[in-house]
């Protein structure tokens, strides 16, 4: 569940993830962002817009436009992986949490490199108290990018779940 295979899925950003696993941590959040929107070029005037149009229902709350925005955009788009991860944070949001999962594993079957999708998919294991998967996630996740700063806030919290289920 947890693999990366199709490392090569985008080898354009080879050099920058290699990069992102060196870099000290200003440096690691302008590479990031880098690649990030990298991710966001669908390459489509049509699939910018609706991801745009689902964003911004997101951030303004409207989980629902959100959701019908992304769907459009992952019918339109259907190889492209950063569509199917705003969806599936849509539908946490929504606590939708089966689509959500089967948004985030078409998103990594995508772009098996999609940090953020792996901690969206950590997130939301985290959430429904799946505490040991959650920390395989984030760990893969830093494995990728090892200063990602959501993931490096959560982490801690996990690992205290973790170990007070040993006590």
């Amino acid at each position: 569940m947890f693999s990366l295979p199709g490392m090569a899925q985008d080898s354009a950003l080879d050099p920058l993830f290699e990069q992102l696993k060196e870099a000290e941590p200003r440096e690691a959040n302008r590479i990031s962002k880098e690649i990030e929107l990298a991710w966001t070029r669908s390459g489509s005037a049509t699939a910018d817009l609706l991801l745009k149009r689902g964003r911004d229902a997101l951030e303004a709350g409207d989980t629902n436009a959100a959701i019908e925005h992304f769907t459009a955009l992952t019918d339109h788009a259907p190889d492209f992986a950063e569509g199917f991860h705003m969806r599936a944070m849509a539908y946490a949001d929504a606590e939708l949490f089966g689509p959500a999962l089967a948004d985030i594993e078409r998103a990594l079957a995508l772009n098996p490199r999609h940090y953020n999708a792996i901690a969206s998919l950590g997130g939301i294991l985290y959430h429904v108290e799946n505490y040991e998967k959650a920390k395989q996630a984030f760990d893969l996740v830093l494995a990728l990018h090892p200063h990602h700063q959501d993931v490096a806030q959560v982490l801690p919290m996990v690992e205290r779940e973790i170990g007070g289920r040993d006590l």
